[in-house]
């Protein structure tokens, strides 16, 4: 074992960490111009495995995206607390055919588990990116991710927008997880990651170019009784020694540790810098370290939060004996206690000035030539069977065959921007086919929705949860208005026909489960009777998104 325990981090560092915050709190709401104050999540959207850094007077953010394409969302922000979507780094999944859900697809749209010998027959559910980093390097952004199944691979970029090099594999290969690369002083190169399962932290010796590793790697942390379930490792180096952070204990209820040494290959002291204390969240977990220009330190992290996935938080550190302290003291904790729990609210990150309250995009029109960066396929898309110019200012989706809605090609899904929100979408069903359906679902294991299904020759209203429809009224015209409401994760839905001035409930069914580590998303989607051979076309005249409290 190449980690040691190490002494706590004492009563004067905790007391430092709480002196900040409470004076922050408290100038935050003494008389006379208040700084303004952020509340926890900054992003309650599904960014799982978060990773952040700051370039100028900018900040960035790269989340995992798994089996959804494009692949690895980009967000930018001033301020650390709002942001807005970038791009994405992939175009498209090009590791393997299975991502392009050739099927046949081993689940069904009642949230069937896959038996364990068919997770990667005929899909890549819960495959495609993990735990992606960014890093900007010699004037150029550095993207580093693993796909489970295929290695380890990098894309650079001299914008953030793009456009981004193709992938090119790192290492090959099943099995491994969480990369990020580091650069030192000397130039000398790293790389460390993990293995699938959350086992030892390997660290490899790096070309210059980040495009290879130069030798096997070396194991340089594993205790699997001290540092359960470790992963996401995030190298940085501050003051002489080198840093780890990374998770451990698993996502629903692991907290944070840092490692520490005097060389990046070890022997690492370790200690716990962040748990859930008596805050309100199991599990503050797994994200990145970054400075503002007048040298603030904070935490970008992620809190799983049941249907929804895993939620964007954000906490203060300071640095103390050469440990970071994250968030404030625990209440009632001794000298003895290292780590911090989450602050549901703090001052705003000093980033030299105060920048509009931006979110990211939701609501579509569709009335440009590509979709907004909000958008992600279920899998890669079927390029011929959807189109922004088959009919200008809508969305058509040409509805191929498929048994159910997981096994459909073409679902367009983004996340969720708010633990509430109202989607509301406008089909024209007046291109279906006999056998077709289209509509808007939140799309999981578990799936519901609520859209159009031909049937002998009518258009009618279909409620779909957990795989079974309830059929309802024919459709007096071409035009049905769709909306579902979330809240309390539950999705309530509801039709207009008469153009949106009045709803009537459809139904109502619990949000899809966490599963294939995403989180519940809504979604666009259209797909035919496999027993029919002639393909329709449903057509979106817009997406509007209207988003509640956090």
């Amino acid at each position: 074992m190449r980690v040691k325990w190490f002494a706590a981090l004492g009563m004067a560092g905790a007391a430092l960490a709480g002196q900040a915050h409470a004076a922050a709190i408290e100038a935050a709401s003494s008389s006379g111009p208040a700084p303004a104050v952020y509340r926890n999540p900054i992003l309650p959207a599904d960014y799982s495995d978060p990773d952040v850094i700051r370039v100028g007077d900018t900040y960035y953010l790269v989340a995992s995206s798994f089996h959804f394409s494009p692949g690895v969302p980009i967000l930018s922000s001033k301020d650390l607390v709002h942001w807005t979507i970038v791009g994405h780094v992939l175009p498209t999944l090009p590791f393997a055919p299975e991502y392009d859900l050739p099927g046949p697809v081993p689940t069904d749209d009642a949230g069937a588990r896959m038996p364990r010998e068919m997770r990667a027959s005929g899909q890549r559910y819960a495959g495609g990116v993990w735990a992606p980093s960014i890093r900007h390097h010699g004037g150029l952004f550095y993207v580093y991710f693993a796909t489970p199944y295929e290695g380890i691979f990098m894309s650079t970029a001299a914008r953030p927008e793009g456009p981004w090099s193709p992938p090119v594999a790192v290492i090959s290969g099943p099995g491994l997880e969480d990369p990020c690369p580091f650069w030192d002083d000397d130039g000398q190169a790293y790389l460390v990651h993990g293995k699938v399962g959350a086992g030892p932290l390997v660290l490899h010796r790096m070309a210059p170019d980040g495009k290879s590793v130069l030798d096997p790697g070396t194991v340089i942390v594993e205790d699997a009784k001290v540092l359960p379930v470790l992963e996401g490792p995030k190298l940085y180096k501050r003051g002489g020694y080198y840093y780890i952070f990374a998770p451990i204990g698993g996502v629903e209820t692991g907290p944070q540790v840092a490692l520490r040494a005097k060389s990046p290959w070890g022997p690492y002291e370790r200690r716990v810098i962040l748990a859930p204390g008596k805050s309100a969240l199991k599990g503050p977990h797994q994200g990145g370290w970054v400075e503002t220009p007048s040298g603030q330190g904070w935490f970008v992290h992620f809190n799983s939060a049941g249907a929804y996935g895993r939620i964007v938080h954000l906490q203060p550190v300071v640095w103390k004996d050469d440990w970071p302290f994250i968030g404030e003291p625990i209440p009632g904790a001794g000298p003895e206690e290292t780590a911090g729990q989450p602050v549901a609210e703090h001052v705003m990150p000093d980033v030299g000035g105060r920048f509009p309250s931006v979110s990211p995009q939701t609501s579509d029109m569709f009335n440009r030539a590509t979709l907004g960066p909000q958008w992600e396929w279920n899998h890669n898309p079927d390029d011929r069977r959807w189109s922004l110019t088959a009919r200008p200012g809508f969305l058509r989706l040409t509805g191929r065959a498929a048994p159910n809605l997981v096994s459909a090609r073409n679902t367009l899904t983004q996340s969720l921007q708010s633990l509430t929100s109202v989607i509301t979408t406008r089909l024209d069903a007046g291109g279906l086919v006999d056998g077709q359906r289209a509509g808007l679902a939140m799309f999981g294991a578990g799936v519901s929705a609520i859209g159009v299904l031909k049937t002998d020759g009518a258009p009618r209203i279909v409620f779909s949860s957990m795989g079974h429809d309830t059929l309802g009224p024919s459709l007096p015209g071409r035009t049905v208005t769709l909306r579902v409401a979330v809240a309390d994760q539950i999705a309530r839905y509801s039709y207009s026909l008469d153009g949106g001035k009045t709803f009537i409930h459809a139904g109502e069914a619990t949000l899809p489960r966490f599963s294939w580590w995403k989180g519940s998303r809504p979604a666009l989607f259209s797909y035919g009777d496999p027993a029919r051979t002639i393909e329709g076309v449903a057509d979106f005249d817009w997406v509007r998104v209207a988003r509640g409290e956090k």
